[in-house]
């Protein structure tokens, strides 16, 4: 019942936005080409089906909206942190070891809610407070600078003529063309790189019109020990998981932690990895891209990302569709990118801003530093079989510090002393 209330509240919205059905899909299409490219991307990367990732991320997306009961406008799509272990359970186990694991995944990450609503949120705010948030998230963005550039080096003026539409669209445009820089940009690139004979419309004449997603139940019998490659990885991806709840919190300035709360949306994206792994496909995660489309238009509302699902499960049927979008130069989603991961980091440094985080406090100035250096340095470390870098390790290392780290310095302390005491300035200057 909370859904159908929430979902007519967002209906609502809508009108009084003045969000017509065209804009709406187009607003979804957006989001969609967003998250196309990486979505696609980790199947091709570990031999899984893109159109079964395509059909388990909208399922998944969707799966969480329920659980989440509508409140959160996030897209789910697959996960990278995964990609090793997939590809190592896979090595050894088959595919269907592989998705035990990914199962598993989902249970790890259900079971994990349970605890945290039964010790509440507050814990977890002491834990992780703006000075720890805000460059983590900052790392989120920057951390994948080099994934940036990598897709933008396969043709450099075709990533930054797309690059230059997105940017001109967002700042320049007025009224619908405006909320949609980011589809603007990608047809833009696309057009410019069709122009320059980069993209091959082979095999979009050769695909189907309709095509079923090779969907693979897993069998569980000699599959168990790729558990322990797959599953422990849960660990580090839900303090990313974390991290990008409160990006989205940030962005769209309500607090999703507190509600629908964050054992609703753990349980959220555990129960979509859960069931992807099922039909065959990738882990789950709320997608960063998707975060920076929303930073970037400010059109905040979940019925445009619900909508985004049900056209990703759709064009998972549409084999053409599906094909004609792989065809996207990756230089023109390098140009895409280089904005979208931009604005993920600039939502850290507004965290850091809104929430006066004092940097002349060494405290503060060194738990900022350390993470974000240890989380763009992309450093990793190996404990017990398992291996933690980039933003979970960053996250894992202000959480540390913020714990050890006395929260009064030295100066802080006789400062207030003095005021205690009501000292004239000249016998402050000698206490001193």
């Amino acid at each position: 019942m909370k859904i159908l209330t929430q979902s007519k509240e967002n209906l609502a919205q809508l009108k009084e936005d003045g969000i017509t059905r065209n804009r709406l899909f187009i607003l979804a299409l957006q989001h969609m080409f967003a998250m196309f490219g990486s979505t696609v991307l980790v199947p091709a990367l570990t031999g899984l089906n893109p159109a079964v990732a395509l059909f388990t991320s909208g399922l998944g997306t969707l799966i969480f909206h329920l659980i989440t009961g509508g409140k959160v406008p996030a897209y789910l799509g697959s996960s990278f942190a995964f990609i090793a272990p997939i590809i190592a359970a896979q090595n050894q186990f088959g595919r269907d070891g592989a998705m035990l694991g990914i199962i598993t995944v989902g249970l790890v990450y259900a079971l994990m809610s349970v605890v945290i609503r039964l010790l509440g949120t507050e814990f977890f705010r002491k834990l992780l407070p703006p000075v720890v948030i805000g460059p983590v998230i900052i790392t989120i963005g920057l951390g994948l600078a080099p994934t940036a550039k990598d897709m933008a080096s396969e043709h450099l003026l075709v990533a930054f003529v797309t690059l230059a539409i997105a940017v001109g669209v967002s700042v320049f445009a007025k009224g619908i063309i405006k909320v949609i820089p980011i589809l603007l940009g990608i047809i833009g690139g696309y057009t410019f790189a069709a122009f320059l004979g980069l993209v091959d419309f082979a095999p979009v004449m050769e695909a189907s019109w309709f095509a079923l997603p090779k969907f693979a139940l897993p069998t569980v019998s000699g599959n168990l020990r790729a558990i322990t490659l797959v599953a422990p990885i849960a660990l580090v991806t839900m303090v990313e998981h974390l991290g990008d709840v409160v990006a989205i919190s940030s962005t769209v300035k309500k607090d999703f932690i507190e509600e629908p709360g964050l054992h609703r949306t753990l349980l959220g994206d555990g129960i979509a990895t859960l069931v992807a792994g099922l039909f065959g496909g990738p882990p789950n995660t709320t997608y960063g891209e998707n975060v920076g489309v929303l930073a970037l238009t400010k059109v905040y509302n979940p019925v445009i990302i619900q909508l985004t699902a049900v056209i990703v499960i759709l064009s998972s049927f549409v084999q053409k569709v599906g094909i004609l979008i792989q065809t996207i130069p990756t230089a023109v989603m390098g140009g895409i990118v280089f904005l979208l991961f931009g604005m993920i980091a600039s939502i850290g440094l507004r965290t850091l801003v809104e929430n006066n985080v004092d940097l002349s406090k060494n405290r503060n100035l060194v738990i900022v530093s350390v993470t974000l250096v240890v989380g763009i340095s992309n450093l990793t470390l190996s404990f017990a079989g398992l291996e933690f870098g980039g933003m979970g390790l960053a996250a894992i290392v202000g959480i540390v510090m913020n714990l050890i780290l006395p929260a009064v310095e030295k100066d802080d302390e006789v400062e207030d002393l003095d005021e205690d005491l009501n000292l004239e300035p000249e016998l402050r200057y000698e206490a001193n």
